[in-house]
């Protein structure tokens, strides 16, 4: 999520002015009072005279962001989190072409949003690469399509694998694409979105 914010804060008795951080699995107080709540565990959510105000194992907390803000952040926290379909742009609509061996537990779901998981006219490209080989296979299935849909690449996490970002990142810019987003597809693999300059 990715907001902060600095303001009094009342956490069960204490009380002081804190930085507040709403990251996209924990809210985080550093200052007068330190704390890390997983989002899951905030209950009572509500935003009251400029507060935002939740209950954590038992225990009330008050953030006095103002009006506007603490009404901001009390929807972002009650709203559900996007689904992996919605983050890589998956649909009903989405005519999609799968490349390489996508049989992530993650991934299955959102393969199975899509209108149509095995189109001819794709307008959504989905290859999984482990590999440089990988990597300029997908570039070649892509290079059959004269609509250059955007291309996402899943690839794997972490250091030490076969291929990673920069190389994903470089090859795909030289061959005159351009990175456009990027998604947590799991807690093994990532996702960056590509589109082909025109």
């Amino acid at each position: 999520m990715g907001r902060e914010a600095t303001c009094h804060c009342q956490w069960a008795g204490e009380s002081g002015q804190c930085k507040v951080l709403l990251e996209t699995r924990d809210l985080i107080l550093r200052g007068a009072i330190r704390r890390t709540a997983p989002l899951a565990a905030l209950t009572g959510i509500a935003a009251e005279e400029g507060q935002l105000r939740f209950t954590v194992a038992g225990e009330q907390v008050a953030l006095a962001l103002g009006r506007a803000q603490a009404a901001s952040w009390a929807r972002k926290l009650i709203a559900p989190p996007p689904t992996l379909a919605s983050k890589l742009g998956i649909g009903r609509a989405t005519q999609l072409q799968l490349i390489g061996d996508l049989d992530s537990e993650e991934l299955m779901p959102a393969i199975a949003e899509a209108g149509s998981a095995a189109s001819p006219r794709p307008n959504l490209i989905l290859a999984l690469v482990r590999s440089q080989s990988d990597l300029h296979h997908a570039l070649d299935v892509y290079a059959a399509h004269a609509a250059n849909p955007p291309l996402w690449i899943v690839y794997p996490k972490g250091a030490g694998k076969p291929i990673d970002e920069t190389e994903i990142r470089g090859t795909l810019r030289r061959e005159g694409f351009m990175d456009t987003k990027v998604a947590s597809v799991s807690a093994t693999l990532t996702a960056l979105r590509f589109v082909k300059r025109s």
